[in-house]
């Protein structure tokens, strides 16, 4: 039997619903900007219907963390990400997760129902091959082991042009070719119509295991990742963002690799708290123990162009701003930095700055001070310079 209690919250514009179902309390928020969010509890999250999580639960956090890196206080009550849904301080029961929504909406928005919540084939294509639309303005390190890497980054309100088009400022963890084996993990923000409705920055994570052909999805929108954090939506629009010229508003991710289980964690904000895992079941080349780690990490923006054969996209990446411009005006990556084969955190040495099309999107670094290795990128897509 279920019971349903409905609370409404006019000044937040917040409904709060509490469903009793199969003898669990299930809580049901709803964003100020119109996401649902479903409290789940741990156990019964989407990670769990894969067929090598299945009676699983979450894993304990790791015991150790790369480089001095700490964890959050379970009593502390800072705020891990800065969103929308919780500006009335709701949180979901301890115990559960939040999960958006996925709405009618949504499936009706997307190219391919089959493919809901998955990226392109195309999108495993080189990075030095722009034939698929995806436009790419990223510093990598290549030609060694990597256990993780760790970033600073600016979020924008970037403008995309088209439903079909996204912008997206992300951190890749790398392994396997660029072929049908491609192994990838990949966290940051994106601004997607197609995906979520509308035109914020979200907060976002991917991964696949066969180069985008059939596994992986963005979020929680497949069997996979497996959250371990109540106070963080996958999917969920980010607030405060940068302002031009004004108040810059930066998130620190870091993935790595535990080198005793071997599942790939992500971790949010200066707080150190942990948002969950990739069981290293889901993986081939990422997935072994021990020295099994990455081939490339990764950092920088990517943004869709749908019209490669005609007059290039509005759509911008980063902040739509070229990196001559600076702080306050450029997206940037800051303190960019990598996990070696013995857990700890240096500097990603040989940063190698590449630019698919610098007329549109560029990319320009440096190195030094506060910021240790650090670059500006992105830019507006069409103008003179990008016809």
């Amino acid at each position: 039997m279920q019971h349903t209690f409905c609370s409404f919250v006019r000044h937040m514009v917040r409904v709060i619903c509490t469903v009793s179902w199969q003898g669990l309390i299930l809580v049901i928020l709803q964003s100020p900007d119109g996401d649902v969010i479903d409290c789940v509890p741990s156990h019964l999250q989407p990670a769990f219907d894969h067929p090598r999580l299945r009676g699983q639960k979450p894993e304990e956090e790791p015991a150790a963390r790369p480089g001095n890196d700490h964890a959050m206080e379970d009593d502390d009550e800072e705020e891990v990400l800065p969103q929308t849904w919780r500006s009335s301080g709701e949180w979901c029961p301890k115990g559960t997760i939040p999960v958006r929504r996925t709405t009618e909406g949504d499936l009706l928005r997307a190219s391919s129902v089959r493919r809901f919540g998955m990226k392109p084939r195309s999108a495993a294509a080189r990075r030095d091959s722009t034939s698929n639309g995806h436009e790419h303005a990223v510093g990598y390190v290549s030609g060694g082991q990597f256990y993780g890497a760790k970033a600073s980054l600016n979020v924008w309100p970037a403008q995309v042009s088209s439903p079909a088009e996204f912008s997206l400022s992300q951190i890749w963890v790398i392994s396997g070719s660029f072929g049908n084996d491609l192994n990838t993990i990949e966290a940051g923000w994106q601004v997607s119509p197609e995906l979520y409705g509308d035109n914020s920055p979200r907060f976002f994570t991917y991964w696949t295991s066969d180069a985008y052909q059939e596994t992986g999805c963005y979020n929680l929108h497949c069997a996979g990742f497996v959250q371990t954090n109540g106070r963080v939506v996958i999917g969920a629009a980010i607030t405060p963002v940068s302002a031009y010229g004004g108040r810059q508003f930066d998130i620190t991710l870091m993935i790595w690799k535990d080198p005793k289980k071997g599942n790939w964690w992500l971790q949010l904000g200066p707080s150190g708290a942990l948002v969950g895992y990739w069981p290293s079941s889901l993986f081939t080349h990422l997935g072994a123990r021990g020295r099994g780690g990455a081939d490339m990490v990764q950092f920088g923006g990517e943004a869709v162009n749908t019209r490669p054969s005609g007059s290039h996209t509005p759509t911008q990446m980063g902040s739509g701003r070229f990196p001559g411009e600076g702080y306050g005006r450029a997206a940037y990556f800051r303190n960019v930095q990598v996990v070696d084969w013995d857990n700890n955190l240096i500097p990603a040495a040989g940063l190698r700055l590449l630019a698919d099309h610098p007329g549109c999107y560029d990319i320009a670094g440096g190195q030094g001070g506060a910021w240790g290795s650090y670059f500006y990128y992105g830019g507006p897509g069409r103008n003179v310079r990008c016809p």
